[in-house]
């Protein structure tokens, strides 16, 4: 008896205390799929910044930010990009869960007003799970320029809920979107009829559940009925221990009892619903205007015209800007005016009067030192050509024509296993390619996955490396051509063997398509800024490192025994001994072994044939460190470590080879 009261009373206090902490700081989730302006209204609401990009996939991880709503502190949280809640990709399953799991005070559910048909169901799936929803009908004032009309008012009535529309990127309507979170309650006016069948076994499942405070009952039952949960996940909510078995026996009964999966019978009513609430609330003009948008989005997607555009992006977007000002002017600059001429010379003056020992000299400011090398590798090389990179991919990113590239890329890339989808961790390769592997997370397939992030570890090259690879072959127009041959060649190749040989499910492709717009200069620059911000947070530390450990292996005569070592596996590809320092610092950053290669450029130690064979292996050569960790965590150890040893030797191989065909042919570039 004592027992029991006890337990009722520790029980009491823990909802006192669970009501107490709601009260402190109330949860209000962001729900929506991607490209509809989620994360553009999280820095409206809580002023930190998320990347806001036009592509699937930016919010992959949560975030998380405060503002105060009717003086109460709120916990706003960016949820990954969610199309329905009965999950299909990782990232939806994530997305799910955490509303699942979470006591929110309100769930905002953001779409796109131009296509409020087609994300109107989630909004119909958020109320009937009992939750206390608000819906955003953001890029307001693009739907009213096609001339859809949405009644709020009425829109409000029959859903029973807050309807706001906005205009994240101007701030419109935020204010009144406050006002909506602070009164959000969930409403019983959305319950789907799913036909008789389904019903009647969400009433058994039903049985065997207990109550929970964020989501219903039926709302748990018909995702267990679609197996869109695990078991797992759901078996802290049943009755008994049997009950487990017992459910699932009834999702069995079920499926044998209709003739279509029980996904395919709920997407159904679930459209038929939102198409009844359309025809009341919304208008659409009688005659579709097209938009001088939409011709230029068809424009970007066909192949006619979209390649062409493409060169065009690449020639005066990648090669003239980030090869040309930033590998070069800007590069030249710094590299030759301010560090050759001052800070150099001044840190050997002022280092070699402070520290007398040669030892730690040298690890200031002798020939790999921290200041030396390090910080004029990562400044006057490394920084300029990212900083013009990052400029130029947030105006394609803000532009909307990534997603357009995906599209126009989805033939070609089912050549090689995957669909067009995988062209946004490809692209994001070219500036991160530990940020791309992250980002293997949103394809639907572990298939897909493997072979995109091997694709990144191989044949993709970062901003940094990118861009003093540019800035080294710019000169060198027929080298830079063989280059470019070779890696596009070995890319291709390389993904036509993995689809051939692992196996796996065809893939499928579907893609929400943004709007394509100008490129506010605004949003450009606060991108470029806190990926600026990333850079010097995360990439500078790794140079003083990597200029450390250099410094460790020079007075531990490691780093000796390494680069005598490589120096016979360079002159196999026709490459000077010197060049084995430039592979050598591959190891800590594939960007830092290319910055070697500038050195050697400048000093006149290659050949156009050498500088080609020296870009091709060093593109294909391991990923770095970071990329490393990364993959292996994506794909796990085994899948990276095989990678990578396989990734090395492709990377010798397609350098001989290319070394062997200059000279046989007696090319010179």
């Amino acid at each position: 008896m004592s027992g029991s009261i006890m337990h009722e009373k520790i029980s009491g206090f823990q909802k006192r205390r669970r009501s107490e902490k709601r009260a402190s700081t109330r949860k209000v989730l962001l729900v929506g799929s991607p490209n509809v302006g989620k994360s553009m209204l999280f820095n409206r609401l809580t002023g930190s910044y998320v990347t806001v990009s036009n592509y699937p996939g930016t919010t992959v991880e949560v975030s998380k930010g405060y503002c105060r709503i009717s003086n109460n502190k709120c916990e706003i949280i960016d949820m990954p990009g969610i199309y329905s809640l009965s999950a299909i990709t990782a990232e939806e399953k994530v997305a799910t869960q955490l509303i699942l799991a979470h006591d929110a005070h309100a769930v905002v559910h953001v779409i796109d007003a131009k296509n409020i048909e087609r994300m109107l169901g989630l909004t119909l799936q958020l109320i009937e799970a009992g939750l206390p929803v608000v819906l955003v009908l953001n890029m307001a004032d693009e739907a009213r320029q096609l001339g859809i009309k949405v009644d709020t008012h009425k829109l409000e009535k029959i859903l029973g809920i807050g309807v706001v529309q906005t205009v994240a990127t101007t701030g419109g309507g935020v204010n009144k979107l406050i006002d909506r979170i602070s009164k959000a309650t969930a409403s019983p006016a959305i319950k789907i009829n799913y036909g008789t069948v389904i019903e009647q076994h969400i009433d058994s499942i039903t049985e065997h559940l207990i109550d929970s405070e964020q989501v219903s009952k039926r709302t748990r039952a018909l995702l267990l009925l679609q197996e869109s949960l695990d078991y797992s996940e759901t078996s802290k909510y049943l009755k008994t221990a049997q009950a487990r078995e017992q459910v699932k026996r009834i999702v069995r009964d079920c499926a044998a009892e209709i003739e279509h999966s029980v996904g395919y019978r709920v997407t159904v009513q679930i459209q038929h619903q939102v198409k009844q609430i359309i025809d009341q609330a919304v208008s659409f003009p009688l005659k579709h205007l097209v938009h001088w948008r939409e011709r230029l989005s068809q424009f970007c997607m066909h192949p006619v015209t979209g390649i062409p555009l493409l060169l065009f992006v690449l020639y005066f977007g990648i090669y003239k800007f980030v090869g040309g000002f930033g590998a070069g002017t800007m590069v030249d600059f710094l590299e030759n005016t301010v560090f050759q001429a001052y800070i150099n010379p001044f840190a050997t003056k002022v280092f070699s009067a402070l520290l007398p020992w040669p030892v730690v000299f040298d690890l200031i400011a002798g020939e790999y030192g921290i200041v030396t090398l390090g910080l004029r590798y990562a400044v006057a090389i490394v920084l300029p050509i990212v900083g013009t990179f990052f400029v130029a991919f947030s105006v394609l990113e803000d532009s909307g024509y990534l997603p357009r590239l995906a599209m126009l890329s989805d033939r070609v890339f089912k050549k090689i296993g995957l669909n067009g989808r995988a062209v946004i961790p490809i692209v994001l390769g070219f500036g991160c390619a530990t940020m791309a592997t992250m980002v293997t997370r949103t394809l639907e397939t572990r298939r897909e996955k493997i072979i995109t992030s091997v694709l990144l570890a191989l044949a993709i090259p970062c901003s940094a490396q990118l861009g003093v690879i540019l800035g080294l072959l710019s000169v060198r127009p027929y080298a830079l051509l063989a280059w470019a041959v070779f890696v596009g060649a070995t890319f291709v190749l390389a993904g036509t063997l993995l689809a051939r040989f692992m196996p796996g499910p065809k893939p499928s492709f579907y893609m929400e398509l943004p709007p394509l717009r100008f490129p506010r200069p605004g949003n450009v620059i606060v991108k470029t800024y806190t990926r600026m911000v990333w850079y010097f947070k995360e990439i500078l530390p790794l140079f003083i490192i990597a200029s450390v450990l250099i410094w460790v292996g020079q007075i531990t005569r490691v780093f000796q025994v390494l680069v005598k070592g490589m120096e016979s596996v360079v002159a196999l590809i026709g490459l000077p001994a010197d060049a084995a320092v430039a592979f050598l610092f591959g190891f800590f950053r594939r960007d830092y072994g290319a910055a070697g290669l500038y050195d050697l450029q400048k000093d006149g130690l290659m050949t156009g044939n050498q500088l080609a064979v020296a870009a091709i292996t060093l593109t294909l050569f391991l990923p770095c460190i970071a990329q490393f960790l990364i993959f292996k965590k994506e794909c796990g150890l085994g899948v990276a470590l095989i990678s990578s040893v396989c990734i090395l030797i492709v990377a010798f191989v397609v350098g001989f080879f290319a070394h062997t065909m200059f000279t046989v042919l007696g090319i010179t570039l």
